[in-house]
């Protein structure tokens, strides 16, 4: 089956009401930089918290202030709302498709490292690059989780459309396939997202249960210009189509 990378966004949508559930990997193995969390956030220290989101103003903060261990939960792939999930639109997909993404997908969060799609987490507020407390992200889960990862991941082939700074989570040691978008022969970086959303979008709707799949799939708006392969990394590169 293929798995596929995905990157977090730092907007989120509010609410949830499911239970929390075990997550990927184990809980017990977040405890740590969870409760470091959940005591910055709860310190009614205004500049740590700032510091922490990433916000000038600590009015921005408040609808993050909360406990995440009694927090409404929802799925990762349904609790984040940048750019790249407003493309992918999961909510209008249908429910094999959804059931798919659900399993198929993992999400690097800065909070709470990998998480399988259909993972339930809570709202919450990390600044990229941003540590916790005493604990940076990516260390910590890259130590934590990347034994689980390459086990989970050892019979499947791999798209990862992750951000590159995400890479700092994981490095895979399998082959794999990732993308490059160009316009006008130059590479698009900030709507790098969006195109990244219509191609999970694509993924999810098709089914695509290998990367031989994923080559046949044809993606609206987008042409493929060339492929490299570089030892374990095998990159298409697309051409922006559409205006």
């Amino acid at each position: 089956m293929l798995k596929i990378l995905f990157s977090p966004s730092e907007n989120k949508k509010v609410g949830g009401v499911e239970q929390q559930k075990e997550l990927f990997g184990s809980n017990d193995a977040r405890e740590g930089i969870l409760s470091e969390y959940n005591q910055i956030v709860n310190s009614r220290d205004e500049e740590k918290i700032k510091e922490l989101f990433g916000f000038k103003k600590f009015v921005d903060c408040e609808p993050y202030i909360n406990d995440i261990f009694k927090s409404p939960l929802m799925p990762a792939i349904e609790r984040y709302d940048g750019v790249a999930y407003q493309y992918l639109n999961f909510n209008t997909l249908d429910k094999s498709a959804k059931e798919y993404l659900l399993v198929n997908s993992i999400i690097f969060s800065n909070l709470y490292g990998p998480l399988l799609g259909g993972d339930t987490i809570p709202n919450y507020k990390v600044k990229q690059g941003n540590n916790i407390g005493d604990f940076i992200p990516d260390k910590f889960y890259k130590d934590r989780f990347s034994y689980q990862l390459n086990l989970y991941l050892s019979n499947s082939d791999i798209l990862d459309l992750r951000a590159g700074y995400y890479d700092k989570f994981y490095e895979i040691k399998k082959p794999y396939t990732t993308l490059k978008f160009l316009k006008g022969g130059k590479v698009v970086s900030h709507w790098a997202k969006a195109y990244r959303g219509l191609v999970l979008r694509a993924v999810a709707l098709n089914k695509i249960e290998s990367i031989k799949e994923f080559m046949t799939l044809e993606i609206e708006g987008l042409s493929v210009q060339e492929i490299k392969v570089m030892k374990n990394k095998t990159e298409i590169i697309y051409n922006i189509t559409n205006s």
